[in-house]
C-alpha cells in the first residue's frame, strides 16, 4: 500500500464517520461561522466597498443616479475609447452623453469581434462589501459572461444601495445557483513566483466601478382620521 492510498483510506474512514448522526440520518452541517462583520449603515456599507475595490486596484466613482450619462461619458472619453460593447438590456440613459459607437452583444460575434472593442459597460447583480467584489449573472444588463472577459476595459455599475450586501453569505441568499456567476474582485492580475504583477491575463486590464446612488422614494404622510 502506498502513502497515497493511505491518506485516501483515511479521508474515506474520515467522511464515513462523519457524514451520518447517531440514528443513522444524515448529520447537519455546522454553519456557526459569522455571517457578518460588524453592523454598519449603508453608507457605510458603500464606503467600505469603495475601499475594497480601491485596494484591488479598481478605479472608483461615485454618482448620484441623474449623473450616471455625463460621468460614463467622462470616463469613455478619458480613456479614449471610441467603440463600447453594450449588454441586450443595459439602460438607454446611461450612456446617452457618450460619444463612442455603441456595439450589441451578437451571439455569432467572435471573440476576436470583442477583443478590438475598446470599452464594455455593464450593471451588476451584487456588491459585496466586505470583501470588495463585484457578481455578475448574466442579467439583461449584463449580458453573456465572454463580453466582460475579453475587452481590455470594463465600466461596471453598482446601484447603491440596492446592489449592496456586506457579506458573502448575505450575497449568496440573494443569487440564483443555476445562472452563470462571475465573482469580480478588481482587475484581471496575477503574479510570478517573483511576485511580478501582471494585469489583464485573463480579463479587462482596467476595471472603473460606479456608486451610483439611487434616489429614495418618498415616505407617505401618515393618513389621519378626520
Amino acid at each position: 500500500m502506498t502513502s497515497r492510498d493511505v491518506i485516501l483510506a483515511r479521508i474515506r474512514r474520515a467522511g464515513a464517520a462523519g457524514a451520518t448522526g447517531p440514528t443513522g440520518a444524515e448529520a447537519p452541517i455546522p454553519r456557526d461561522y459569522l455571517r457578518v462583520h460588524g453592523e454598519r449603515t449603508p453608507a457605510e456599507s458603500a464606503d467600505l466597498l469603495a475601499a475594497n475595490l480601491a485596494e484591488y486596484r479598481a478605479h472608483v466613482h461615485r454618482t448620484a443616479d441623474d449623473g450616471l450619462p455625463a460621468l460614463l461619458a467622462r470616463l469613455l472619453a478619458r480613456r479614449g475609447t471610441r467603440t463600447v460593447l453594450v449588454p441586450a438590456g443595459l439602460p438607454l440613459y446611461w450612456l446617452a452623453d457618450a460619444a463612442a459607437t455603441h456595439v450589441p452583444d451578437r451571439a455569432a460575434a467572435t471573440p476576436y469581434e470583442f477583443d478590438a472593442v475598446d470599452s464594455v459597460v455593464t450593471g451588476c447583480a451584487l456588491a459585496v462589501a466586505e470583501t470588495g467584489t463585484l457578481v455578475l449573472d448574466g442579467g439583461p444588463a449584463q449580458g453573456r459572461r465572454r463580453i466582460t472577459l475579453i475587452p481590455d476595459h470594463h465600466v461596471c455599475v453598482v446601484r447603491v444601495p440596492d446592489q449592496v450586501v456586506d457579506s458573502v453569505p448575505q450575497a449568496l441568499e440573494r443569487l440564483d445557483p443555476t445562472r452563470p456567476l462571475t465573482w469580480i474582485s478588481g482587475p484581471s492580475a496575477t503574479s510570478d513566483i517573483e511576485l511580478d504583477r501582471v494585469e489583464g491575463v485573463h480579463g479587462p486590464r482596467t476595471l472603473d466601478v460606479i456608486l451610483a446612488t439611487t434616489p429614495t422614494p418618498p415616505t407617505a404622510a401618515p393618513h389621519t382620521q378626520p
